[in-house]
């Protein structure tokens, strides 16, 4: 997977600074809070709901089993439908191949479908370096290029800005990127997408290279789907001459018939919707509809690695519906551009470190960046465990050593020993009783003094419970 955001802390520096950004705060405590609400109400309205759920693990702990055999067979069918499937093991790889493919075009400027897969391999920053110009057509991403930001949402990319914010962007920046906004701009939601409608028709009319993600590929037809809810994934799917679709591996289904358990699952837990309007499905090329040429660009990028991990592994189930992040306490504070990845939120707490690994300081300290309440797991629409990965882990972490890890397992071996001595035990009780009146309230350290800033230390009893028990129960 690419590196982290350029210059992110660690989680909880990030954090902290990001706590003290009462506008964001605002921002995403209103959106999660809303969003969450309705899919609540959209997820009751189906009895058999919790069938859809396990159903939709079973299917992907499945595909996963046998992803060789079900990739296998997606090359073939992309391949027999007149597509060219190509292999990338690494984010380096994969931006080679789309490179090569839009430059033999020759042509000098993609429109894109909202893919997380291109943004975790740093497409676009790829592209740019060879002259090739990218062109985001998700709104919300479009906000998030045109501000010169980073995503923080997985299905709102711009959660963190308000309507007046994203006015002020368009006013300044959409003139550098082609149309710019219409004079006297308000803040008024039907305005704001007028102008991203003006400012984006004329790429679409004019690219001849269009660049996508997929949420499904279905390996017994080679088609691809992507579900999305305002239309420019259409419009980047149908009208350019050339279409290169880059996906995770993990994101392969078996049979067209898998796909009607995620149709209902997925539009529910992510827009509230009973059916995303628009769902579009292609299968190859033909003469005369679509695409004249397509390509599919399927990356490792560490999802091997990770399937590998028995218990890590159930993290690739994850379909990008961002339930998860809408019900956490610590991402509706923290917002998403804490974690350092594309990946926010529970799932990127638990998918960044294993896709990258856990050497860096940020991808160490994600599997700490929750408190364990099982929210994400409760509306995961495929069932996956994150607070049970997160210990999981955790222990990794631990396991690897680091400052504060080797002090704690100091701290462990040392009480071991006296518990393991009841003399030492003893002794140390009675000091510790008798010298009670020299004892700080607080602890010192950034570590330990943290945790006493809200609470006193409990205070010692004027003698041990031993001894107690000896003078009253003897």
């Amino acid at each position: 997977m690419s590196g982290t955001f350029v210059g992110m802390p660690a989680f909880p520096k990030a954090a902290h600074e990001a706590v003290g950004n009462t506008t964001l705060r605002a921002n995403l405590r209103h959106a999660t809070h809303t969003i969450r609400d309705k899919r609540a109400k959209a997820v009751a309205e189906l009895d058999d709901w919790a069938l859809l759920r396990e159903a939709g693990k079973q299917i992907k702990d499945h595909t996963l089993r046998h992803l060789d055999t079900y990739l296998v067979q997606l090359e073939e069918t992309v391949t027999a439908a007149g597509g060219t499937v190509h292999w990338a093991t690494d984010a380096d790889e994969a931006n080679r191949i789309v490179t090569h493919l839009v430059k033999e075009t020759g042509e000098s400027e993609v429109v894109k479908v909202k893919s997380m897969a291109t943004q975790e391999i740093g497409l676009n920053e790829a592209l740019e370096e060879t002259g090739i110009a990218a062109y985001e057509t998700d709104l919300a991403e479009l906000i998030v290029q045109l501000g010169h930001d980073r995503p923080s949402h997985i299905l709102v990319p711009a959660i963190h800005r308000n309507r007046g914010e994203i006015r002020d962007i368009f006013t300044k920046e959409m003139g550098e990127w082609g149309r710019p906004a219409p004079e006297g701009l308000t803040d008024t939601p039907a305005e704001l997408a007028e102008a991203a409608r003006l400012h984006l028709r004329e790429k679409f009319l004019r690219a001849k290279v269009g660049i996508s993600g997929a949420n499904f590929m279905v390996a017994e037809t080679g088609t691809l789907v992507v579900v999305e809810s305002e239309g420019n994934g259409r419009m980047c799917l149908t009208l350019p001459e050339t279409l290169i679709s880059v996906v995770g591996i993990e994101k392969i289904i078996p049979t067209w018939r898998d796909l009607e358990v995620f149709l209902q699952t997925l539009p529910r837990s992510s827009t509230a919707e009973r059916m995303n309007p628009y769902t579009s499905m292609w299968t190859g090329t033909t003469d005369t509809d679509g695409p004249r040429a397509f390509h599919l660009v399927l990356i490792d990028n560490g999802r091997t690695d990770t399937l590998a991990d028995e218990v890590g592994r159930q993290a690739l189930r994850c379909i990008r519906c961002s339930a998860c992040l809408n019900v956490c306490p610590v991402y509706e504070r923290a917002g998403g551009h804490a974690y350092g990845s594309v990946y926010p939120g529970p799932i990127g707490a638990i998918l960044s470190p294993q896709l990258r690994g856990t050497a860096s300081e940020i991808d160490a300290s994600l599997p700490y960046a929750s408190s364990l309440c099982g929210a994400c797991y409760e509306v995961c629409p495929v069932a996956i465990d994150i607070p049970e990965v997160l210990v999981h882990l955790r222990e990794k972490v631990a396991d690897q050593g680091g400052p504060g890890h080797r002090l704690e397992r100091a701290a462990i071996k040392a009480a071991g020993w006296i518990l393991d001595h009841p003399g030492a035990l003893a002794a140390g009780e009675r000091v510790a009783s008798r010298t009670r009146k020299l004892h700080p309230k607080k602890l010192p350290g950034p570590g330990a003094g943290q945790w006493t800033n809200s609470r006193d230390l409990p205070q010692m009893p004027a003698e041990p419970f031993r001894d107690w028990w000896k003078k009253n129960r003897t």
